[in-house]
Order: C-alpha cells, then structure tokens, then sequence
C-alpha cells in the first residue's frame, strides 16, 4: 500500500471512530429543549417527550441516495413524530446543536418546514410537504475540498441558526434539519444525508402557505448538489431541494446555486447566487494552464440522468460540480423573445404582466434573466460578471461562464467506503 493510500485509509478510520453527529438541544426563542440522544433515549422503556423526533439510527449513520424516495430520508431512519412542540413567532429564531461533525464529511447544511395540518405528534410523515428556509452551501473553494456549510456549523460549536419566515401561517409544523455529507459524493449514490426533525407551534397572524414538496421528492440520486466531487475544483454548487424561501416570497427567493470564478463575482436572483473564490493553484506534478468552459443548467423538472455517466464498476466521473452539460428546449428558443400567454408584455426585452408557463425561466438576451411564478414574470435579474444564459424561455436556464483554471495532480483524496462512514 502506498504512503498516500495508508494515509488516507488512516483519515477515514478516523472518522469512523468519531462518528457522526446528531441534534442534542434546540434553542427555540430563547427557550433549549433537548434533542432525541439516540445513543441513550432508544434503549429507554420510557424516554422523555421531546419536541424531537425519535429515530431508530443507532448506528449514527446515515441515508443514502437509494433512499430518496423511501420515508427514511423524511426524518431519519426508522423516525417517529415528538410528542410535544415548542411554540415560536415569526421571525423567531432556532439554533440546533449538534453533538459533533466529522471535519472531513464537507457539505450543505439545509432546513425546511412542513405544515401538519393538524397536531404533529400523531402526523403521518409521508404526507409531510415541505418548502426550504435556510440553506448553506460551498462558501469558498480557493482550496480543494473547499470551505462549506458544514465547516461553519463546526465553527460555531456545531450549531446552525436560522429565522423562521415572518409570514407564514400559523399552525404547527415540522422542522427538517439536516447536513449532506459530500465526501464521497463523486460516486453515484456516494452523497450521506442525515436528517434531523423537531415541532414546532408558529403563532401570530401570517397567512403565507409556501409551495412545498413531499418529503421522499426532495432529492434525485443525480441532482448536480448530489452527484459532485468536491475533491476537484468547482465551477459552480448546485444546492439540491427546492428553492428557498423567504419572506414576502411569493413562491421562490434567493438560488440554490453557488459559482466561484477566476474573477470574484455575485448573483442575486431567484434562481442564482454566484460564491467569490480564489484559484486553485496546487500540483503535486504539473501545472499547465488550461481555459475550462464550464456550463450550469437550472431545470424545472427532474433531471435526467447525466451525459456519459458512469456505469457499474465505472470510475468516469461527472463534469465539474457534478453538471454534465446537456441540451436543452432552451437552445431552441434562442431568439424567443416573447411569451405564449397574450397578456404578457416585453419593454426592453425585459417581460411583465401573466405568464402561463409557471417555473419556466426567460433569459434575456444573455444578460438577464426572470422566472414565470405564480402566473406573472417576475423581476429582472442581471447575470454576474463574466456569465451568460441562452436566450429565450424554457424549462431549464443555462448559464455558462470560462474561467482560467490550474490542472490539479495528484490531489484526490482516496477514501474508504463503509456503511457508516
């Protein structure tokens, strides 16, 4: 074995032997109140109510891409609804503890609430509908594997604050918490989830009631925030789950996508947010410059499964941020320029009024972009320095961007793959 092999074998062991983390207290306004300790309550006759769910995931392990669509991936394996919930305002504030996280296993950190309808501890999870509100990604990848979400949480004492949206309804909802472990997410069905849940009583007098989504279709085993390997530079990071919302939001607000550049630039938009980054510049051999055209398409839809993609006991790999450039309806519409719904209205090329092609996105000739909600255009967004979309209006909005980029040798990490690793 080599000396870099054995290393990283000893990097992974490890982690095996710190194991993973999970949520030990929730600050709810000010108030804590205990999470489910797996590794005590589940070999209790008669645990404590808690406003946490309980899981059977003793293993401290996690959920894999095969089970998306399995009830597993709502709450944990194995989950039951808490008996109690913690009453909060909106714009009220939770931290969540957790009891510790692997420095190795890099990636986002996402939350989400589902409405009950009715009282959570009885809800039955696989009708739970839930619609993203707080979402943390790649914050810089100056370094490979990079600076995400995850190394924040580690940072401040493996906690995660978030505000709940100030307009939503009241009611009792479930509160979804989890972090994606990417480490070894270069391999189809590589990417860890561990979801955590806890309830919650939202008072006041909002009326809000985001678009949501079940619980079992957040996620696809080659969504481009899934399928990615983080131990090459990243053109761009597609967080994965449905857009995030905020409020005042009338069904999308800020992107789930992160790009870092040779040149620092941002996008702000309903669909883009653009992560300023350094060039990577290590090489343990060579390092010959080479211009990368990279390419990100944000779709509507699922997405199929990527161009060329590995097969069984295949080692290619994806593009660049797990995105495998495809072709899309929007080539097509390259010089569209207005919508099929007659109501809608185009000054300066940039659209207003009724749209009937909800979700779809315009891009205004390579600059611009908006995206049909709710039945009107949205506001116009201009593109980031040294990005463009295709013009026209479809499902799917490419943007691509050319960077200048230093090949990397020698600089993946081998990893051990372990169930519980």
């Amino acid at each position: 074995m080599t000396l870099s092999k054995t290393a990283s074998f000893l990097l992974a062991s490890v982690a095996l032997v710190a194991g993973h983390g999970y949520v030990t207290s929730i600050d709810v306004d000010g108030t804590t109140y205990g999470g489910y300790l797996i590794d005590t309550y589940y070999y209790e006759s008669d645990p404590p109510e808690l406003i946490a769910w309980s899981t059977t995931a003793t293993d401290d392990g996690y959920v894999a891409p095969t089970a998306y669509d399995d009830p597993s991936i709502i709450c944990h394996r194995g989950s039951a609804p808490a008996a109690l919930s913690a009453p909060i305002s909106p714009g009220g504030t939770v931290k969540l503890t957790w009891s510790t996280w692997p420095d190795d296993h890099h990636g986002p950190v996402i939350t989400y609430m589902a409405n009950c309808n009715g009282n959570c501890s009885d809800v039955d999870k696989t009708a739970l509908e839930f619609f993203k509100i707080d979402a943390g990604g790649l914050i810089d990848d100056s370094t490979i594997p990079g600076t995400w979400a995850s190394d924040e949480l580690i940072a401040a004492s493996y906690s995660r604050t978030l505000t709940i949206p100030t307009d939503i309804e009241a009611g009792d909802y479930v509160l979804r918490h989890e972090i994606i472990a990417l480490h070894g997410a270069e391999d189809l069905d590589g990417a860890q989830n561990y979801p955590q849940c806890i309830n919650l009583k939202v008072t006041g007098s909002g009326t809000a009631t985001p678009s949501d989504t079940l619980g079992t279709a957040l996620y696809k085993d080659t969504d481009p925030g899934i399928y990615v390997d983080i131990w090459n530079t990243l053109t761009t990071y597609v967080i994965p789950g449905p857009t995030l919302y905020t409020a005042g939001s009338t069904a999308t607000a800020t992107s789930a996508v992160t790009t870092s550049s040779a040149t620092t630039s941002s996008v702000t938009a309903s669909a883009v947010s653009t992560s300023a980054s350094a060039e990577a510049a290590v090489s343990a051999s060579s390092t010959a410059e080479t211009t990368v055209a990279s390419q990100t398409t944000l779709a509507t839809t699922s997405r199929s499964d990527p161009t060329g993609q590995a097969q069984p006991n295949h080692h290619e790999r994806p593009a660049a941020g797990g995105v495998v450039p495809t072709t899309s309806t929007a080539d097509a519409a390259a010089t569209t320029t207005t919508t099929t719904s007659s109501s809608s209205t185009a000054t300066s090329g940039v659209l207003s009024g009724a749209c009937s092609e909800e979700d779809y996105w315009y891009c205004n000739g390579g600059t611009a972009f908006q995206r049909c909600v709710n039945g009107e255009w949205d506001a116009s967004q201009s593109m980031a320095e040294g990005t463009e979309c295709i013009a026209g209006i479809s499902e799917t909005l490419i943007i691509s961007a050319s960077k200048r980029r230093r090949e990397v040798a020698h600089m993946r990490r081998h990893h051990v793959r372990a169930n519980l690793a």
